[in-house]
């Protein structure tokens, strides 16, 4: 794999490659996996909208031709009349500990801040997940807080990690 990490859109051609993204626990990895959810899902979202709707989105991150995920973004009401974003991603196992999730977020990031008025984009990990935190700290988020019990994952409740970056912060490396 050599090049630049980009982001586009979804095409019908990566639709595979969204739902493993989303379905395969062995995809998925420790910390994303939830449980068995509709596969034919995403082909009826991407149907409708590409992806790419008001209230969120999904872009395919590619270096070079090889997709190796998605990030994602949704809205989060602050209060009835704002919104920050919420953003996560979805790697390949492949595409994992290369730094390509860091550059994918970071991209992700300076996209809603140039297309989108918000102030404020959070992230949410489950709290042990080390490479997560470390590649939104290197994509310039900063750790807020711990929501105590928060999400719930393989039979059990789970702590979640709290980060966000500002429009004024300075940008990452």
């Amino acid at each position: 794999m050599d090049g630049d990490v980009r982001l586009r859109p979804v095409t019908e051609g990566d639709l595979e490659v969204v739902t493993r993204c989303f379905t395969d626990p062995d995809s998925l990895g420790e910390f994303r996996w939830t449980g068995w959810i509709d596969a034919t899902h995403w082909r009826r979202r991407w149907t409708q909208d590409g992806l790419l709707g008001v209230d969120d989105g999904h872009l395919m991150i590619v270096l070079g031709h090889e997709r190796l995920g998605l990030v994602t973004w949704n809205r989060h009401s602050t209060t009835p009349n704002t919104h920050c974003w919420t953003i996560g991603i979805a790697l390949l196992p492949q595409a994992r500990g290369h730094g390509y999730g860091s550059r994918a977020q970071r991209q992700l990031v300076d996209y809603l801040f140039a297309h989108t008025p918000v102030q404020r984009i959070e992230a949410y990990i489950e709290d042990g997940d080390a490479a997560e935190l470390l590649a939104l700290e290197h994509a310039g988020f900063s750790r807020e807080g711990v929501l105590r019990r928060y999400t719930f994952r393989a039979g059990a409740w789970r702590d979640t990690v709290v980060l966000s970056v500002l429009r004024d912060d300075p940008a990452a490396e």
